[in-house]
Order: structure tokens, then sequence, then C-alpha cells
């Protein structure tokens, strides 16, 4: 595992952020969002980056005036991101599509594309300045669900970021959005895939009251976090699978390397052996649920359950990889094998807020966001623009497909932790991918010694 390191610094001129409002009237009134929008665990905001390359062609076009006119046009296809979250009884939220607007910033940054890296890979200096979170919009009720940064670079290269609220929408219908204003940008009178609002289909009539608190983003996070990155090969993820029992090496990467960063997370923490630790992570199960009659392909709300694998903290510490990995596996198949009967049992686990303790990965290696084209052609990167979400003091990670400046192809994988943590985490998964390349190693010279992972 080759930790990823940057040095760089560069300077960030922004001006005033601005609400960018629909480019033509759109109906003001109330939405609901599902019963799976509002879940606890989804009451976060989620931030991206993607990253440009000059394109000559383009020379006479400012990325930030050619994104900022789509971007209103987009807000009339889709207006309930120009409005506010509001807060109803028993706790149920809805979107006042209140014609407010998104607000959008323009910048330049003294710095070239090619000074962040070739190849481009997170983390990356200065987020904060790519990204500004303006005072007042961290919170998730009465604040806007959509900021967007465009940075123009010395080389004629631009940075897209961008932060939305997680109620609104998941990965797959981020494609959808992404899509459709990379669309418009380019020309398009209308997205080429018509949005789809529909979320009283997943409303459920056994609701119960669901009070929930909305502290502000910066208040709920902890202080002392430190961020790094990581870059597991294929060749390293491959050890580590010839290492765990026969029955388990069918395991996908995403279920292998989740097992690890849940075990080794665990023994970072140092918690009380006998507490419950949590693993929780996101699966898409639009092709799961049966709906009469089915979803359109525009709807672009959250459609998430969460499989939870859960062990004490001494069985994950002292019991090989194996144990870890099966755990994960079940739960998994738990929900990917069998069909969704009804909204309460993807909403049933998340009644609350997730606990500090838990930790949550989430799988980007199938996003689709890569293909965005605002003009510029394809992102030379798209992914999270940090390695958690800002809201959970835990452990929120991604699994992020990578090639190296060598030509090995991985995962990157941000962390972001209390820095005393960090570094156990650290040590433990470097000391589990260690011995899986010396059992390799071992292994071929028919050594008899046994895998302690």
């Amino acid at each position: 595992m080759a930790e990823i390191k940057t040095s760089l610094t560069f300077t960030v001129r922004r001006r005033e952020p601005e609400l960018v409002v629909p480019a033509e009237p759109t109906p003001r009134e109330l939405k609901l969002l599902s019963d799976i929008d509002d879940q606890e665990i989804l009451q976060s905001h989620l931030a991206g980056i993607q990253f440009f390359r000059h394109v000559p062609k383009m020379r006479n076009k400012k990325p930030a005036t050619v994104i900022k006119e789509a971007l209103a046009k987009f807000l009339v296809f889709y207006y309930p991101f120009a409005g506010r979250v509001r807060e109803g009884p028993s706790g149920k939220l809805m979107v006042d599509c209140s014609g407010q607007g998104a607000l959008f910033i323009e910048a330049e940054a003294d710095v070239t594309l090619s000074q962040f890296g070739d190849p481009l890979q997170p983390p990356f200096p200065c987020v904060e300045e790519l990204l500004y979170n303006v005072p007042g919009t961290s919170g998730i009720i009465d604040t806007p669900l959509l900021l967007c940064q465009v940075t123009h670079l010395l080389c004629g290269g631009f940075i897209f970021a961008f932060r939305f609220n997680h109620t609104m929408t998941d990965a797959q219908g981020l494609t959808l959005i992404m899509s459709a204003l990379g669309e418009i940008a380019r020309g398009a009178k209308a997205p080429s895939i018509l949005p789809v609002w529909q979320r009283e289909l997943l409303c459920s009539s056994d609701r119960p009251p669901m009070p929930i608190t909305h502290d502000q983003i910066a208040d709920a996070a902890e202080k002392d976090m430190t961020q790094k990155s990581f870059f597991i090969t294929n060749t390293e993820i491959s050890a580590l699978r010839r290492h765990v029992p026969t029955h388990l090496q069918k395991c996908t990467t995403f279920e292998l390397l989740t097992a690890c960063i849940w075990r080794c997370h665990t023994i970072a923490l140092q918690p009380d052996p006998k507490e419950e630790m949590h693993m929780i992570w996101p699966v898409n199960v639009r092709n799961k649920f049966k709906f009469i009659p089915p979803l359109p392909v525009g709807y672009y709300g959250n459609l998430l359950a969460f499989p939870d694998a859960v062990s004490t903290a001494r069985d994950l510490c002292n019991k090989p990889l194996g144990y870890a990995l099966e755990l994960v596996m079940k739960a998994r198949y738990d929900v990917t094998k069998k069909r969704v009967g009804s909204v309460s049992d993807l909403v049933k686990p998340f009644k609350g807020p997730v606990p500090a303790r838990h930790a949550i990965v989430s799988d980007l290696t199938r996003s689709g966001n890569n293909t965005v084209d605002y003009g510029w052609g394809n992102p030379a990167f798209v992914g999270p623009a940090s390695g958690g979400i800002d809201n959970n003091p835990g452990l929120t990670t991604y699994l992020i497909p990578h090639t190296n400046n060598k030509g090995e192809s991985g995962i990157v994988v941000p962390i972001r932790l209390p820095s005393g943590v960090l570094d156990r985490f650290v040590k433990e998964i470097n000391n589990m991918l260690t011995q899986a390349q010396k059992n390799e190693v071992l292994e071929e010279h028919k050594s008899p010694t046994p895998s302690k992972l």
C-alpha cells in the first residue's frame, strides 16, 4: 500500500458567492422527500471534485461562464434544487420549491493542472479553497441544496467542485444530474433524460414519528481530524484474497477491502472488547425493488439500502480477516440477492443518527460520473473532494478506481480520522498487506507456515 502525499501550495482568489436562479419561472410548490431520502444517515452534504484539461478549441470559452449559464437553465428542469428543505410534522422533510437558487462561486488559482501531479489522485491540496464552505450553508434545513465552484487554472484547465444535500439524490441520481448539466452546457435545450420526482412512491404508511436534530456540520465533526489517501494495487488485493479461507475467495474486491478497513479501523479505535462495531455501506436497490408501475428512468431520488455488518470488537480484533469478510459478504448477500418488500424494509435499520463508532464505506468504482462533459471533454479526475462526510465523526471512506504513474491499477482509499487513530489504522493495514505478501513468498517456496490473516 502506497501512501499518497502532496506538498503543493497555491493561492485561490474567488469572487463573492452568488445565487443562480432558474432561467425561467418554475412551479412554487412543496414536494415531500421520500422516507429513504430523509433518513438521518443521509442528512449530510457530500462534495465532489472534477479536474479538466485545457482544450484549444475552447480557448474563447470561459468555463465559469459556460457552467453558470448552464446551471440556470438546468434549474428549470431540476427546479427543486433551487429550493430549500423544510421540516414538517413528525420530522418529515420536504422541499419548498421557492426558486431561491443554487450557490455559485467563480475563482482563479495561480497553479497549473500538471502541478497537481500525474496521474491526478487525492488528497488534493487546499481543497477547502477549491470548494469554499460559505458560512451559514452547512446545515440541512433552509440552506442551498447545491453549491458549485469553478476555479480557473493558469494552464487554461479548470476545476469544478460541488457540494449537494444528500437528501436530494444518491450516486445514481448524481450521474443523471451531472449528465444533464453537461448536456445543457454543450448546447442542448433540455436533458436527454427528463427528471422525475415521484418521491411519494417511497413514502411508507407505517412511518413512525421521527423527531430529528439538525446540528451544524462544523459543530458535529471532531476537531482533530487528519486526512490521508492510500493506493492499494490489484497485486496487493490478489495477495489478500489468496490468504482468506478458500470458500471466501470468490468475494468481490469491495467486500474484501471493506472487511480490511473494518477490522483495521476497529483495532485503531481501541474500543471496549465487548462493544458492538458496525460496518455500513450504501447499496443501490433500483433493480431489487418491485414497483407497480416501475419507477421512470429519470427518477433521481435516493434508492438505497444499507447493509449492516455487526461484530464485537473482541472478535474483530482477535479473529482472522476471513471472519470479518464472511460477515460483510452475508450482510451484502441479504440485500443484493433478495427482493426488497417495502419502503419500511429499507428505512428500518436507521431511525436516528449513525453513531461515531460506526464505519461507512461507499463504492465509487462504477459511479459513471467520469463521463460528464461540459464542452471540455471527460474530466481528468472525478471523485469525492475529501475522505469523509463532515457531520460523521466516525470513519467514512470511498473506494475509487485508479491507475498510478507506473501503470499499476488498483483502488485509492481516502481516510479521515483523528490523528492518533489514523496513525494506528495505517500501521494495521500496512501490517495486513505486508503479511499477505510475505505469505505469498513463503508459498512460492512451499513453506508450511500458515497465514496469520
